[in-house]
């Protein structure tokens, strides 16, 4: 049973080791718990709905808490504390296409505010209902789900867009083939939901990111359908898939999606090699990049995100055997961990693993083998449930990305981290902050910073203390040449700061686009444009 007030399912538990706790209090202070209200608490306070009856639509009230929030830090802290504030008034399940264009034009009569949702993993705030006088219906694609269609020769497969990951990749599986996009939300996120806002999976570096996967597909808009076709590539005008690709429901409702898969690896294996500082670990990573060895995935975390993830891993005592073994082998304090993949055949990935020790022996690192890189592996996906532990033991945990070029990394890094790190200082309170490189490219890298804090005295001043952390890193964000998000896109909390990435007249073009598709602004209202 997924959690209703938290990430995922509740029978998956990721429990925090004692030295893991021990760490965070010398680092944060003592945590601190706030009450958690009732489900049935929540459930006596969704009003009566503001539909007309529908058969496609429930006006359940459990099905609309449960459709009420994303995962993003105010959701959180709002389910937590049970105070949601606004329901939507009603959730579709349609099951066809022919099912979406009715719910639209239903919609569209009586001025019925929709927001499409798929597995509702937003960390910006791409799926919560506004307040206003216009009811709200919340169109959830879950049902939406089979593989339609798989056309071997191309290589190309259509889905529903409601597919979560387990369901992409079993059903692929089952014909030899892989999509190849892990996002770390992958057990839970909907193909639907990764076009819709631009996603990028841990192993991207293989597969590519979603714009790369995506082939086409069809968008039901208040005007009618939009069919993207599928070609290899073409020189017709601008790319019409780039409207779809993060336009967060904002331009329609995604009703197909075709993508281009891989046929399963032979052999896929993840290595940790830690090497002995940062500056010497960024240019490796950047070597490793640019010389395009061919890698599934690169991750390199930072001295202090390594240190954290040695500490909260448990096992102290294997943990100590380590640490002496990398000492001696000149990886002691500053050390930096990186975590990478090959996948392929065993030929390739024997010439790819012989290639990438050259360089990183160059750089002084020392390979500790696959036991690592295992752990991360089975640990892949689980690290969302992390926040839920520590909440148990009183600390807020959040996250939050960009990407910038190599010649900015460092630099915007330090920016991002100190932000996060003085941003409580006000208040006597310290903030741990570590980051990774989660995505690396020939000309740059993503940045993913993670930062935790204690809970204040109660839920709205611990809003106010994650807004003044999540506002101070933005700006910073926006004013040192990073994209406002590299993979969680823009939804509500990040489209303040999108006008300076975009520009002037890049937003006149968002307003034109969103003005054209839906000119009542019915879709989606206040994501990725701040209506």
């Amino acid at each position: 049973m997924r959690r209703w007030n938290g990430w995922g399912d509740e029978a998956t538990v990721m429990e925090l080791p004692a030295h893991g706790a021990a760490f965070l209090e010398a680092r944060v202070g003592a945590g601190r718990s706030l009450p958690d209200a009732s489900l049935d608490s929540v459930l006596t306070q969704v009003p009566a709905s503001r539909l007309a009856d529908h058969p496609l639509i429930s006006s359940d009230a459990e099905a609309r808490v449960r459709h009420a929030r994303g995962q993003s830090l105010p959701d959180w802290l709002a389910m937590r504390e049970g105070n949601f504030g606004v329901f939507p008034d009603g959730v579709a399940f349609p099951e066809t296409a022919a099912q979406i264009r009715e719910l639209l034009a239903w919609a569209a009569e009586r001025d019925v505010i929709v927001i499409p949702y798929g597995g509702g993993t937003s960390v910006a705030g791409h799926i919560n209902p506004q307040s206003g006088d216009r009811p709200v219906l919340t169109l959830s694609l879950e049902r939406m789900n089979r593989l339609l269609d798989l056309d071997e020769e191309s290589r190309i497969a259509t889905f529903g867009p409601g597919a979560n990951g387990p369901q992409v990749e079993s059903q692929l599986r089952a014909h030899g083939y892989t999509l190849g996009h892990f996002p770390q939300s992958w057990e839970l996120s909907t193909l639907g939901g990764w076009v819709a806002s631009r996603s990028s999976g841990q192993q991207s570096l293989r597969y590519g990111r979603i714009e790369q996967l995506f082939a086409g597909g069809t968008l039901e808009t208040f005007g009618g359908p939009l069919e993207i076709p599928t070609f290899p590539a073409s020189a017709a005008g601008p790319d019409l898939r780039e409207i779809v690709l993060g336009s967060e429901g904002r331009f329609g409702v995604i009703s197909e999606v075709r993508v281009r898969v891989s046929k399963l690896a032979e052999d896929e294996r993840f290595y940790a090699v830690f090497l002995p500082s940062w500056p010497r670990a960024l240019e490796a990573i950047r070597e490793l990049a640019q010389a395009r060895v061919p890698l599934s995935m690169l991750r390199l975390s930072n001295a202090i995100e390594t240190e954290t993830q040695l500490a909260l891993a448990g096992h102290p005592g294997q943990i100590a055997l380590l640490e002496k073994y990398l000492r001696l082998r000149g990886a002691g304090a500053g050390k930096c961990m990186l975590t990478f993949g090959v996948t392929g055949n065993r030929l390739q990935n024997a010439a790819s693993l012989k290639q990438a020790k050259r360089l990183l022996g160059r750089h002084g690192g020392v390979f500790t083998g696959t036991l690592l890189g295992r752990k991360w592996a089975e640990g892949r996906f689980r690290f969302p449930y992390l926040r839920e532990a520590l909440w148990q033991a009183g600390y807020v945990v959040d996250t939050l990305e960009t990407a910038t070029d190599w010649c900015n990394v460092d630099l915007l890094l330090d920016r991002i981290e100190a932000s996060l790190r003085d941003g409580l200082a006000d208040e006597g309170e310290r903030v741990h902050v570590f980051t990774h490189l989660s995505h690396v490219y020939g000309e740059g890298s993503s940045i993913y910073t993670t930062y935790v804090f204690r809970p204040a005295g109660s839920y709205a001043e611990t809003l106010e203390r994650w807004r003044t952390l999540k506002q101070a890193a933005s700006w910073v964000i926006a004013g040192n040449r990073g994209t406002i998000s590299h993979q969680h896109g823009v939804g509500r909390d990040h489209a303040p700061y999108l006008a300076a990435e975009k520009g002037e007249r890049g937003m006149a073009v968002l307003e034109a686009l969103a003005a054209h598709f839906d000119p009542e602004r019915r879709l989606n209202p206040g994501v990725l444009l701040r209506d």
